[in-house]
């Protein structure tokens, strides 16, 4: 009986640090590794980095566009970006004129 008597009183002395650890465990682990932790900070923040480049990248496109649009506005035509525009579309040159492809370089 004292046996017994004895695990019984060292389980409570030993059980309630021993549930403390693993509830302080539980929380550590998910503080990392969890849906919010920090490795999925560390995941979205990348992410938002390449989307913001992704984003500047697209506002100078736009912004070029833009520009280039504005060179046909009537109110301030350029002849030069007319001819470009017309001889795009239209595929047409001169007499004298000769085509060279060149590959695409996307």
């Amino acid at each position: 009986m004292s046996v017994l008597a004895e695990l019984r009183r060292r389980s409570r002395a030993i059980g309630l640090p021993a549930l403390g650890a693993c509830v302080l465990a539980y929380f550590a682990y998910h503080t990392v590794q969890g849906d919010r932790g920090l490795l999925a900070l560390m995941r979205l923040s990348n992410e938002a980095e390449k989307a913001q480049l992704a984003l500047d990248r697209l506002r100078g496109e736009r912004l070029s566009l833009e520009h280039r649009v504005s060179l046909l506005d009537k109110r301030s035509l350029d002849l030069d970006m007319l001819e470009e525009r017309l001889r795009l579309d239209l595929q047409k040159l001169r007499e004298n004129e000769i085509v060279i492809f060149l590959p695409n370089q996307s």
